[in-house]
């Protein structure tokens, strides 16, 4: 019988629950895989190390690890990060520290080698640019980190690592590591490859795969005990996700499938360091309760290139929060939003300061995120957001003497100022480009009190185009009398972001339903449906195996991340946005007694 490896995702990002770990270890799993980054998170990490170099990763790390450190080592578990964050190095030292206190004997390994600061001037020369929209390098860049593979992870675990810090990485190559490692596959192994990513993929996010944030989140029981999931993977690179036994959440193909989609943009081309990873035909099987089969993974050879994630500071931002109730709420929240920043123009001039660089208005409990097409402008009882930008952070004391006299010089029912008084904090932005993995030095290992020794990382090549994907428009038509409902009805969807990116994937709730909704769901309906909340292009992908279509908007999230001023920064309801859209299908799809 061959061998299976049980790999736990126990962490799904900065901030996650700690749960998940003595969850994962009373389930007896091999590894814990913790996935803790973001662009985000890196570019707030570089600014904790400003201020104390020792700093620089979460500290939720250590949290999260040093309670459960003896169980580890009695277990022989091992945990595979990339909590190391901007300083690899502090966070083993930490983590063997916390070690030495509880008299824990663990090798901890560091992984360095992503960060590209030291290069970037060389970059600018040779002009480096944008890889979507073409700009140039910002002048002054907080953190610049290539996401790494799976082969720095490989050699610290076959050098002796207990537990492995990486920076940033592909957070895919996490497991991926971890089963190149267990099953000896090769570079090359590209099918395998693509597998072991997907088992990544889907235990990143942590709970998200065991019905966290599941379109029917009423069908999952028991949120506050929710499963972190549990990959069962064999050499061959067919694997089963499940959950502990008697915890929370679901685990069926749904559950699952929709986290296959997640942040990805074509799936037939998803594209890592290690590998083009196929995921336009996986398959997904019920097999036993809380349990699902995934197979159909194909991979092509890995890129020459890596993706790197930069971020820069774009001056600085206030927001201001009132809640406002009674009739009218909504037009009583707009009328002060506009005293308000005429009031604080007015002390701009006093100052001889220029005007705000930008300005965001937003409603809440008005539909704000649906603007012109908002159903809610009735509402009662609002919370006014009004967000401001400015490059002098002084310039934000503007709005900030100001908001307090909203409860008595402008609408009645202003009933609370909600978090004081604005403050200013920096505008962070994300910038994306492409390097030769040449051009960058091997990354390095540094395990327990041993010399670094370097690793070697094959150069990959030229991406070819994906493969076909089988269409729809040759399909039959269904017959019958079709009927409207919402998309809801007939499909389930997530969503995610890559910078100003969006992505929704629509995955059909009955195979039969495929070809039809592939007629229905086009790009210029999905673009129309969002109306002016998307500025770019929309492109559809298709994935039979799951039965889903994956549509990518860009230009879709107001600047994405921490630099965009709208309240839905990273595209989490665009899903559920999705599934309002009305569609025609064949009334026989539906229940009788509907």
């Amino acid at each position: 019988m061959s061998r299976t490896v049980r790999i736990g995702g126990a962490s799904g990002a900065w901030g996650d629950s700690p749960i998940g770990v003595p969850q994962l270890l009373g389930a007896q799993v091999d590894y814990l895989m913790m996935d803790f980054l973001s662009e985000v998170t890196m570019s707030l990490l570089a600014r904790a190390r400003m201020k104390d170099p020792a700093a620089g990763f979460p500290p939720d790390v250590i949290g999260y690890l040093q309670p459960h450190l003896p169980a580890i080592a009695a277990g022989r578990v091992k945990v595979v990060t990339n909590g190391g964050g901007v300083n690899p190095i502090g966070c083993k030292q930490a983590l063997e520290a916390a070690c030495r206190a509880q008299g824990v004997s663990l090798r901890v390994a560091a992984v360095e080698g992503d960060d590209l600061l030291p290069l970037v001037e060389e970059l600018r020369a040779e002009g480096v640019r944008e890889w979507m929209r073409g700009e140039p390098l910002p002048r002054r860049l907080l953190t610049a980190n290539a996401y790494l593979g799976a082969l720095p992870i490989v050699a610290a675990l076959a050098a002796g690592a207990d537990i492995v810090v990486t920076g940033r990485c592909a957070d895919s190559a996490l497991a991926l590591g971890i089963l190149m490692h267990e099953f000896g596959w090769r570079s090359d192994d590209h099918d395998r490859l693509a597998a072991g990513s997907l088992v990544g993929h889907l235990l990143e996010c942590g709970p998200q795969a065991t019905g966290g944030i599941f379109t029917d989140w009423e069908s999952v029981p028991d949120w506050a005990a929710i499963g972190y999931p549990i990959a069962e993977c064999r050499e061959d690179g067919r694997f089963a996700v499940t959950k502990p036994a008697a915890t929370g959440g679901l685990v069926t193909p749904a559950t699952v499938g929709e986290q296959v989609l997640y942040e990805v943009g074509d799936p037939a081309a998803y594209v890592l360091p290690d590998v083009v990873a196929d995921f336009s035909q996986v398959r997904l099987a019920q097999a036993g309760p809380d349990r699902v089969e995934v197979s159909g993974v194909r991979g092509r050879p890995a890129p020459s290139r890596y993706k790197v994630s930069a971020t820069f500071q774009d001056g600085f931002r206030a927001t201001a929060l009132l809640c406002i109730v009674g009739t009218d709420a909504a037009r009583k929240a707009e009328r002060t939003a506009d005293a308000l920043l005429e009031r604080a123009r007015m002390h701009l001039r006093a100052r001889a300061l220029p005007d705000f660089s930008a300005t965001h208005v937003e409603v809440l409990g008005a539909e704000a995120s649906y603007g012109s097409q908002s159903l809610a402008r009735a509402s009662r009882e609002v919370v006014l957001r009004l967000v401001v930008d400015h490059a002098d952070p002084k310039a934000m004391d503007s709005l900030a003497r100001e908001v307090g006299s909203s409860g008595i010089s402008f609408a009645p029912g202003t009933a609370a100022l909600i978090g004081g008084r604005p403050k200013a904090s920096p505008v962070v932005r994300l910038y994306t480009f492409l390097v030769d993995k040449a051009r960058l030095p091997a990354p390095r290992v540094t395990v327990a009190d041993e010399a670094a020794f370097a690793v070697d990382v094959p150069r990959g090549e030229a991406s070819p185009p994906p493969a076909a994907v089988p269409g729809t428009e040759a399909a039959a038509a269904d017959d019958g009398p079709l009927v409207e409902v919402a998309l809801s009805r007939v499909a389930h969807a997530r969503s995610g972001d890559k910078g100003d990116t969006s992505n929704v994937a629509i995955l059909c709730r009955d195979p039969r339903f495929y070809a039809h909704l592939g007629r229905e769901l086009t790009c210029e309906r999905m673009r129309a449906h969002f109306g002016d909340a998307v500025q770019g292009p929309v492109e559809r992908f298709e994935a039979p195996g799951l039965g889903a279509f994956n549509f990518v908007m860009q230009n879709a999230l107001g600047g994405g991340g921490m630099a965009t001023r709208r309240i839905d920064a990273l595209g989490k309801a665009y899903g559920q946005r999705a599934l309002e859209m009305r569609v025609q299908v064949p009334a026989h799809w539906l229940p009788p007694h509907d």
